[in-house]
């Protein structure tokens, strides 16, 4: 009974330290997005946290630790939602062309979702807009954690669903059109919410965005069916 206190303050000051750390995370997410990693200091960093300066030092080693840390931050979150959509980074077991289109409908929409319409794929996009524009080992992290898989993935689901080889050129650059058509409404949703005359870009604007994407997503795919067709018949 006399430990029963003592585990009590552990378990409080384990919390504690695991806010302190993901406020830090966060801080660095967005002032290192906004400002760069040079225009940001540790002590904005600290001050954003609401956090001591020393705690950088302490969970991360400091700056570049915390950069690191951001990173896997993004990747974590990203794993998560392209999980749901794509399932694992090598499908158990082959789909059909038919499920196939409907898993690569299902990831746009949810791309869509996130990248368009979440508060906080805005900070993720201008971080690693930052780290395309300058690479650092925190690229190195992010492209080899989501970039490749995902894409990867992706690949994958279009060579089932089309017949066409997962890792030709073409294929490779149509999935990265694909993406880039819905990472352009994050990027450019300034000029996007101008020329279209929308205040914000919601869950409404959001579904309208949904059914521009998948309707070019039908239209490609209906392009290359006798292809998908042929590869159902060997």
């Amino acid at each position: 009974m006399n430990k029963q206190p003592g585990v009590k303050r552990q378990q409080r000051e384990a919390s504690t330290a695991d806010q302190t750390r993901a406020a830090l995370v966060q801080a660095a997410l967005k002032l290192f997005g906004r400002q760069g990693f040079d225009g940001t200091s540790t002590r904005a960093i600290a001050a954003e946290a609401k956090a001591n300066i020393g705690s950088i030092a302490y969970h991360f080693g400091g700056k570049e630790g915390l950069r690191a840390a951001a990173a896997d931050h993004i990747v974590d979150t990203i794993q998560g939602i392209a999980g749901e959509a794509l399932g694992g980074a090598q499908a158990a077991a082959p789909l059909n062309p038919e499920a196939a289109r409907a898993q690569l409908f299902a990831a746009l929409e949810r791309m869509v979702g996130f990248v368009v319409a979440s508060p906080q794929a805005g900070q993720i996009v201008q971080f690693v807009l930052r780290e395309l524009s300058h690479p650092t080992a925190a690229l190195d992290r992010i492209y080899a954690g989501v970039f490749e898989p995902t894409h990867r993935r992706l690949c994958q689901i279009w060579e089932q669903a089309t017949g066409e080889p997962a890792e030709s050129e073409e294929t490779r650059l149509t999935v990265f059109t694909l993406i880039g058509q819905v990472i352009y409404f994050r990027i450019g949703r300034e000029a996007v919410m101008r020329r279209m005359g929308w205040r914000e870009i919601g869950n409404e604007e959001a579904a309208k965005v949904v059914a521009a994407t998948t309707d070019n997503l039908r239209a490609m795919l209906a392009a290359r069916r006798p292809a998908a067709g042929r590869k159902g018949k060997s």
